[in-house]
């Protein structure tokens, strides 16, 4: 079974409590409406803003996870679709169970062992039932999963063959959930089970994995060891074959401290790779990116810069849900402003080959980042997500960099009402650059987010009243730092 690794120790409460079930204990029948609880993974840090867009979109109350980076809701079936319209989740789940306060044994032998017998117990059904409604989802979309690049027109009779085998596929592995969930009795059971070995030859195997997802110091097991021991009873319940890599189905295993949840995966990959085709060294995630705009919230004809939008990440995802403004993306690297053109071109292609209006309100350039060729007080709002002195530049040069970047922002940013978004993992050098700015930015908000691994900031500044020039932060600076960074930048990209 597949596992993920262990996540930092954390402290629970030592109280042990019963479990909440997430489903109705009542079997869901194919075409009813039914209630369940879609669990969803969001960046680190902004799980209040994945709540307020699921209150906003789909108009339901999200619960926030003690373990950081989820949040729970409740949804119709009949609304499942709207999930897939989120645009600050990376990955979506449906809950099978879900226990608060899960009792889990001082013994590992012991815990393993429960863990093998509660797959048996569990309410499998309805979360089944979504998971069929939700392959049927993106059928309709088109969602192909993996393949060959080479596009080869498919024979209508091997369409509809391919549909019928995904449609028996699903309404196999429901009515097997069903069959081992219901109590019969003996007479009742010998023709189901005569019925199921006269199928078996046709219907194919349902191939499935494990993923335990493990997070806290008072467990006496492995993450490896509960998906490995979790997934073998899973396998011998419904009979289905493991498998890595090529599954259909993924089964989710949440442990943080005393609190557990067990889900099926509802998408195959994460969501936050919607937007780009073309990856730089430190493309930020599409989500991060919507998480950052509904921080400084965009209003109708604002101008939005990116100052430095390697990939035009941020620029991209503004332009496709806040575009009522209008984007301005620019690098001094000429290779980061190819790559952002590229992306736009894809996004371009596939608005038109959908049939929608291909045109998005952005514009990109490439210029001298301490110098940047735009009007002083013309920009409402500036984003972007600044070197960390890691991947890219250093945290010497960061030192120069930061102030001259922020004197120039201040420059083009409308004063009193200009914002600015700004994301570093160097933390101690952008609090100095931003004293060092006091008379031109006031820092409103942080919101501390988990970036690849580094624990990073995602900065809210506001532009105060001060007219640039008249404050002694506007004295004449060299700006040959900013074309050094950049020179270091393209080293770095070519290595």
């Amino acid at each position: 079974m597949s596992c993920e690794e262990d996540g930092p120790s954390e402290q629970g409460p030592n109280s042990v409590g019963p479990c909440t079930s997430s489903s109705s204990e009542t079997d869901a029948k194919s075409g009813d409406v039914i209630t369940v609880t879609i669990g969803a993974t969001v960046p680190t840090g902004f799980e209040h803003t994945a709540a307020e867009e699921v209150k906003e979109k789909i108009g339901v109350e999200a619960r926030i996870s003690k373990d950081r980076g989820r949040i729970y809701f409740p949804i119709t079936t009949d609304k499942l679709f709207q999930v897939h319209l989120l645009r600050s989740v990376d990955n979506l789940f449906v809950v099978v169970e879900e226990y608060d306060h899960y009792q889990f044994k001082q013994s590992k032998e012991e815990t393993l062992m429960e863990l093998q017998q509660l797959a048996s117990k569990l309410p499998w059904t309805n979360a089944l039932e979504v998971w069929k409604l939700n392959g049927t989802l993106k059928k309709k979309k088109g969602h192909r999963k993996g393949g060959s690049t080479t596009k080869v027109k498919p024979n209508r009779n091997t369409a509809d063959v391919a549909a019928a085998d995904t449609e028996q596929q699903l309404h196999q592995v429901v009515s097997a959930a069903e069959s081992h969930l219901e109590v019969d009795s003996a007479a009742d059971a010998e023709p189901c089970e005569q019925d199921s070995q006269e199928a078996a030859p046709e219907a194919r195997v349902i191939k499935f994995r494990v993923t335990c997802n493990r997070a806290g110091d008072k467990h006496s097991f492995s993450s490896n060891e509960a998906a490995r021991d979790f997934g073998g009873a899973v396998q011998e319940f419904f009979q289905w074959k493991a498998d890595m890599t090529k599954f259909d189905i993924e089964v989710l295993l949440n442990i943080h401290n005393e609190e557990m949840v067990i889900g099926i995966a509802l998408t195959e990959e994460s969501l936050h790779r919607r937007n780009i085709s073309h990856f730089g060294p430190t493309t930020l995630r599409s989500t991060l990116c919507y998480g950052m705009l509904r921080l400084c919230k965009p209003q109708a004809s604002d101008v939005i810069l990116d100052p430095m939008c390697g990939t035009g990440a941020i620029p991209l995802e503004g332009a496709i849900e806040f575009s009522s403004s209008f984007y301005i993306a620019g690098d001094n690297n000429d290779m980061a402003v190819n790559r952002t053109v590229n992306n736009i071109c894809h996004i371009q292609k596939r608005r038109a080959d959908k049939g929608r209006i291909s045109g998005l309100p952005i514009d990109t350039v490439q210029w001298d980042l301490c110098s940047l060729p735009i009007r002083t007080s013309s920009v409402d709002i500036i984003i972007t997500d600044m070197p960390f002195g890691k991947r890219m530049g250093s945290k010497k040069k960061n030192w120069d960099l930061y102030p001259l970047c922020l004197r120039e922002m201040a420059r083009v940013c409308r004063p009193g009402s200009g914002k600015a978004v700004l994301l570093t993992q160097d933390k101690k050098c952008f609090a100095k650059a931003i004293s060092r700015m006091g008379g031109l930015w006031r820092k409103l908000h942080t919101v501390w987010v988990n970036v690849g691994g580094l624990h990073a900031g995602v900065y809210l500044l506001k532009r105060t009243g001060a007219v640039f020039g008249q404050t002694p932060e506007d004295v004449h600076e060299s700006r040959g730092m900013c074309n050094t960074q950049g020179d270091e930048k393209e080293d770095k990209e070519l290595s």
